[in-house]
Formats: C-alpha cells, structure tokens, sequence
C-alpha cells in the first residue's frame, strides 16, 4: 500500500492512497482523516485503504484523479517523535578519521541515536529555506520507518511488528553549527533544520525481497544539480536494522503510534558507489590531503533523493527540493 498527505492549508493534510505506479491518487478521508489518526487507528482502517488501494490499482476507485508530488506535505507533516539514528557505523568511522579522533568501540555494539525536531517537517518538493550559506548546508539521504505502538522494553522482533511504513529522508545538516554543538554535550539543535521526506510513505511489503531481515536491500540515489553523487545500497553496512533502532529507542519507554525512526546516512566502505552526503566526500578528502575542495550546498542548487525498484521505477516518489535564502 501506498499513502501520502494532501496539501489543503492545514496542519496534518488530507490522507490519500496512491496506486503503486504513483500515477493517480484517491482521497481517504472517509476511512481516515489524517495519517496520524490511521495510524492511531491501524488494524482497523488499514485493511479499509488496503481496499481502496487494489480499487485504485485496478481503476475501479472513484473520485481518482492525476497524482502530484508537488501537493503533498510530508507523509506524516507533524509526528509525535523523531528519532534518528546513526545506523551506518562504518560511515561514523570515516568522520572520526577525518576529525582525528578514535571511534568508542562501543559504537559498533549499541545504536548512536537522536532525539529530532518533529514538529514542521516539509513536503518532497518544497523549497529549503536557510538564512546563511556559512552554516556549511548539507543534505543526508537516508530510509525511515514509522511504527505503531511498542511497548518499553520490546525486542527487536516485537518491533518488527510494528513497522507500519518506510518513507526516504532528507536530513539536512549544518556542518559549521556541529561542533560547536557537540562541544556543549547535548546534541544537535539547531545544526539541523526542518526535515523533508518522500512524498509517499509505503508499507514493507511494496518492497518485496528488497525487504529483508529489517533493511532495505536496493541502492538509493542521490543527485546535486541534476548530477549523480550516490547510489549506496541501504542494505549493505547496516551495522543495525531497524527492528534493532526501535529496539534501542523502547529500552527504557514506550513509543507511540507515529514515531519516526531513521537510519542515518545511507553509506557503503566500498566507496564505488559514491555517498548520501557532501560530508562524506569531504571527509575523504581530508584524510587524503588535510584540505577539504567540495563545497557545501549553495543557493540555488537542488537536491533529488530517489529509490527505484528492480524494473527502475520510483517507489517512493522523489525528494525534489531547491535550496532558498529565506526571505
């Protein structure tokens, strides 16, 4: 099943089921008003827009019309929690050499993990808006999951359960506010802005094999400019899966109906496949030579975030967004 969020000048949108090959779309409002409340609602109403899905499929849905991305909020345009993790941990070690620090062991044991703002994210097409070219703009390709209730304290295959969706992301990160940040001891704040995702948010099951053992086995791809500068495979160096992340996230409470779990930066040690951030280029390029030549994002560039499926179609619809100086 394929969902998405209507703009209509409100804060959480209109649901709307979306036909597999992202053509058309059907308003669900009648099921659900809004992602959130099926989400609250799940075993009740998703089998109802599993319904209208094979309708829409099929052509038989009334009231379809054509499907834009440029009309949609984010999936879920306000969640109750946001927490996004560092699952990659080889990508981790590629930034402390480049800092000259030596990675805590530990990393490779127990999930990096942070607590995300979540209460304005913005559409797949909408415009980044930032106020300063110096803060060193960045995007992060990246896979999220969002749940349903898990209880404090479930295992990872308690959490499996339940994953209701996964969505792309576009963490963009500041790289000059960081340090700063980090030297204080309590983590990001404003090193990073509001997040976007991809304009559909699909269930597991849309993936087929490429879903497998809690990961997302297909490359994701990124482009800046209109260039390819990543196509990593989200599958391999995984370090821990998300049923491993939500795991981690309910040791010591619950997490609710709508929580967003990501993965952190798509990245593979075999460096062939290019990365999902600038960063990661120009951590590479420090260990090499000490100086750093690719420059951050400027205004003006745009950023496309995208994964096809084995017959090179969308799956989740793409992050198209153009960096803007705010007004």
């Amino acid at each position: 099943m394929k969902l998405a969020t209507l703009k209509d000048g409100s804060r959480d949108g209109q649901l709307m089921v979306v036909s597999r090959d992202l053509k058309t779309a059907v308003i669900a409002t009648n099921i659900a008003p809004s992602m959130q409340d099926l989400l609250d609602s799940w075993a009740f109403m998703a089998p109802q827009c599993d319904d209208l899905y094979v309708q829409l499929n099929q052509g038989r849905a009334a009231n379809s019309f054509d499907f834009d991305p440029k009309n949609c909020m984010a999936p879920l345009p306000r969640a109750y929690q946001f927490a996004d993790a560092s699952a990659y941990v080889a990508y981790v070690e590629l930034l402390s050499r480049a800092r000259k620090l030596e990675m805590p062991a530990a990393f490779w044991s127990e999930p990096l993990m942070h607590q995300a703002a979540s209460d304005d994210f913005i559409g797949a097409c909408d415009d980044i808006l930032l106020d300063n070219e110096a803060w060193g703009i960045d995007f992060e390709s990246e896979i999220a999951v969002i749940t349903g209730d898990v209880k404090m304290g479930s295992k990872p295959a308690q959490a499996a359960e339940q994953i209701r969706l996964l969505m792309l992301v576009n963490d963009v990160s500041l790289r000059e506010l960081i340090p700063a940040e980090m030297e204080k001891g309590f983590g990001f704040f404003q090193s990073k802005p509001t997040t976007s995702f991809s304009p559909v948010a699909i269930t597991p099951d849309e993936l087929g094999e490429a879903w497998n053992a809690g990961k997302v086995h297909l490359p994701l791809r990124t482009s800046l400019n209109g260039k390819l500068v990543g196509q990593p495979n989200a599958g391999v160096d995984m370090t821990f899966n998300f049923p491993q992340l939500i795991a981690h996230l309910v040791k010591t409470r619950n997490a609710r109906a709508g929580t967003i779990v990501a993965s952190g930066a798509v990245f593979n040690k075999e460096g062939n496949k290019g990365h999902s951030s600038i960063y990661a280029t120009r951590a590479l390029e420090i260990i090499a030579s000490d100086v750093a030549t690719t420059p951050f994002m400027q205004f003006g560039d745009t950023i496309k975030i995208d994964m096809l499926d084995k017959n090179g179609k969308s799956l989740f619809g793409a992050i198209e967004q153009k960096l803007e100086q705010r007004d």
